[in-house]
């Protein structure tokens, strides 16, 4: 174990998704249990860590361009270990690239499955002249590291490592490793912990948590971790994702049904309304079967919410295959949606795939996308004015003291304005009447805690 460096500071950059924001906590742990401390900005950091992201060409475009302008900081702190860490950085020629690229600059580059070696890592980088590379998939685990927590009301709880989807667009797979459950018993664990420190809500994380188990030798599913984590006490909103529509049970949609902590938001990844498309994209799923689990979810759960992942421009979409997902954005009328552009990415099975979109017409089609789901999402959001929601405050909206915000069970943020003869501890659950919408908030009233 590397020797502690007593009053050292480091400073986090992160991309990507939740599962990269919990990354950096694990890594933000494990500094703080050898000695650092969190710098303010990057200025007062002994070690800079960028945490990266290889999904889409964008974010990786991003990181370049933010190392080089780390140059002048170099410069001026010579003694400073810059490390670059994450999806991108597991690569193995993105790793060699970013190692000649920035030679005399980055330190430390490694890898999604070395987290738990940070400490050795950094201290081969103090003694090597160069850059540090360790990208070997050697999976040590990671229980018992101390998760340094971001936030002291939500929480990430990782229940899967690596996926075994092989989406023909994704690079998850190479960068993650194949897919591996954690046991239900840390599981259980960790989150009573957090219920007995103050945490009011759990997200539980993984690329498909609905394979949740499968890899394990004893008997479990999603559904059953679902059901014991319902349970804990302290706890009271239990949210998770990503979850695959392919491996969706009845038994999951019966739980979350049952279960009064897990919260009625459905997360469906849809990607593509063709049939063609979704066969090409290595989904494991028909439109049909998609709008049958849609309909099974409204007509166990009618007042659930349900967000998509959408992506435009794969490799031999037609005019006729976005027209299929536009028919159903239509028919579903999801709440929210994130969309995407294709983006190549280098060892996918789609990067080699021919007829690519031009980019004029990727960038038309998403256009017509977004158009269309905001306006559902405001529509959507119309049907709440009125309503009585239960709310989870998540502290003060900016600097009016009486405006609180927070978020429904179905993931709707709320800003609400409550009685100046009191305050509103962040954590309470209380009810808010609705009374006017936009497209990306709900506004209300506070009417009282629960």
């Amino acid at each position: 174990m590397a020797k502690k460096d007593a009053q050292k500071r480091y400073f986090i950059i992160t991309f990507g998704c939740q599962m990269n924001e919990h990354d950096s906590e694990a890594i933000a742990g494990i500094l703080e249990s050898e000695g650092y401390i969190r710098a303010e900005d990057k200025e007062d950091a002994d070690l800079l860590i960028v945490n990266t992201c290889a999904v889409r060409r964008k974010a990786e475009l991003k990181v370049l361009a933010l190392i080089g302008r780390l140059r002048p900081l170099k410069e001026k702190k010579p003694e400073m270990l810059i490390a670059v860490c994450g999806c991108m950085a597991q690569q193995k020629e993105v790793a060699e690239y970013l190692g000649k690229r920035f030679q005399h600059l980055v330190d430390l580059i490694f890898g999604t499955f070395a987290i738990p070696r940070l400490p050795e890592l950094l201290q081969e980088a103090r003694d090597k002249k160069g850059t540090v590379i360790d990208i070997v998939e050697v999976d040590e685990g990671r229980e018992g590291i101390l998760v340094k927590r971001e936030d002291d009301l939500k929480a990430w709880v990782t229940i899967t490592y690596g996926c075994n989807n092989f989406c023909s667009y994704c690079i998850v797979p190479y960068v993650r490793g194949r897919e591996k459950s954690r046991n239900p018993k840390d599981i259980l664990r960790e989150v009573k912990q957090l219920g007995k420190e103050g945490f009011k809500e759990v997200t539980l994380l993984g690329q498909n948590v609905n394979s949740y188990g499968k890899d394990l030798e004893m008997e479990i599913t999603f559904a059953a971790l679902l059901r014991e984590l319902n349970k804990v006490e302290g706890i009271k909103r239990i949210r998770y994702m990503t979850s695959h529509p392919r491996d969706f049970t009845d038994e999951l949609i019966e739980v979350i049904r049952d279960g009064e902590k897990i919260c009625e938001h459905f997360h469906l990844p849809l990607q593509a309304g063709s049939n063609r498309i979704l066969e090409k994209m290595n989904r494991g799923y028909s439109r049909e079967r998609y709008l049958e689990l849609v309909s099974k979810i409204r007509e166990q759960i009618p007042d659930s919410a349900i967000t998509t992942d959408l992506i435009v421009g794969f490799p031999g979409e037609t005019e006729e295959d976005f027209a299929d997902t536009i028919d159903m954005v239509e028919r579903i009328r999801f709440d929210s949606a994130f969309t995407f552009v294709y983006s190549k990415r280098s060892g996918t099975p789609a990067a080699e795939m021919e007829d690519q979109v031009p980019e004029e017409e990727k960038k038309r089609r998403i256009a017509v996308l977004i158009d269309l789901q905001n306006r559902i999402t405001r529509e959507l959001n119309e049907n709440l004015v009125g309503s009585v929601q239960e709310v989870l405050v998540e502290g003060v909206k900016g600097e009016d003291p009486d405006t609180y915000t927070g978020r429904t069970r179905t993931n709707k943020i709320v800003n609400f304005k409550a009685d100046d003869s009191f305050a509103l501890a962040k954590g309470e659950l209380c009810l808010v009447k609705i009374e006017a919408e936009q497209t990306w908030n709900l506004n209300g009233k506070y009417l009282k805690t629960i």
